[in-house]
């Protein structure tokens, strides 16, 4: 017969990591972390419900905004565990915490899909935006994650919603020199 050791059997194993975050580094790099998921559910659900005009355009496009946040989301918890947080990606705290806004549960045109997906493109982004001197001045490896969430999701709203503006007429307005 094999015997197992229970952990009471085992010697305490203890680590010195020369960095452990603090509670408002842990919350920051969490609330981040939420908003990312809930971007990829987001994405989804307008990806699954899209329709009119532009849609395969649409569809396709959703689906870079899918992966980035699913990318995005897996390398902010892994820093997380890095550096002694435990990520929470649960359904259930996704919907009470996301600060990303709603969207419809039925068909959505492709217009107002642009717009809905634009806005939770910068809804997260905001997030990052708003987190990252906190987050910089404790720890400026999980600040340089959000540089690259940043550039990335930045760049994502400006080229999907492109696909609304009007030339010179759209807000914000362009800055010429």
């Amino acid at each position: 017969m094999t015997s197992t050791l229970s952990p009471s059997d085992t010697a305490i194993h203890e680590a010195r990591p020369p960095f452990r975050a603090s509670q408002q580094l842990a919350d920051n790099l969490q609330q981040i972390h939420v908003d990312l998921i809930d971007l990829h559910l987001v994405g989804k659900q307008l990806h699954w419900n899209v329709v009119g005009k532009n849609f395969r355009d649409t569809h396709l496009v959703l689906d870079e905004v899918v992966d980035a946040a699913r990318e995005f989301s897996d390398t902010v918890a892994e820093r997380m565990r890095a550096i002694y947080i435990t990520p929470d990606g649960r359904a259930a705290t996704v919907a009470a915490k996301s600060s990303l806004p709603a969207v419809p549960s039925e068909e959505v045109d492709t217009a107002e899909t642009v717009d809905l997906i634009t806005a939770a493109l910068y809804a997260t982004a905001g997030t990052a935006r708003r987190i990252h001197d906190e987050v910089d001045g404790e720890d400026p490896t999980s600040a340089d994650i959000l540089h690259t969430v940043l550039e990335r999701l930045e760049q994502l709203a400006w080229m999907i919603d492109s696909e609304n503006r009007i030339a010179n007429r759209s807000i914000p307005r362009p800055i010429h020199e």
